[in-house]
């Protein structure tokens, strides 16, 4: 079954919810954490992702914390997902590891079928932004 991680659902949120405050805003990883009831350890690892990618902006000092620094309209739920996957998300273990990793590749009914299944997925992630999940 296809299932975005912990770390891409927890990066969605807190991009989620910096989207629909005004820009500029500053959040820190503990008051994102806490509002939203998910692990600040994992949060902030994610956050730092994200700020390496320039995605958010990262603020240091006594009022620092993280801000959205790209419209969430230009930010795709594909972007999210390469920046804290390093990969897309795939439907099949031979789309993942390649023929090898499939005893049956070669003879397989439905390998063209989930290949189709997996461009519409990818065309969905690539479309949709941060901005249509507010």
């Amino acid at each position: 079954m296809l299932q975005l991680s912990k770390k891409v659902e927890y990066g969605l949120i807190a991009l989620r919810h910096m989207a629909m405050r005004p820009a500029g805003q500053v959040f820190t990883a503990k008051e994102l954490a806490a509002e939203h009831n998910i692990p600040y350890e994992l949060l902030a690892k994610v956050l730092q992702k994200l700020a390496r990618a320039n995605v958010v902006r990262s603020l240091q000092g006594v009022r620092g914390g993280y801000s959205l620094s790209i419209k969430p309209s230009e930010l795709t739920v594909s972007n999210v997902i390469q920046i804290i996957e390093n990969e897309k998300p795939m439907i099949a273990e031979c789309y993942i590891d390649g023929p090898d990793s499939c005893s049956i590749y070669d003879n397989c009914s439905i390998r063209k079928p989930l290949g189709k299944v997996q461009r519409n997925l990818n065309l969905v992630f690539d479309r949709m932004t941060i901005q249509e999940i507010i």
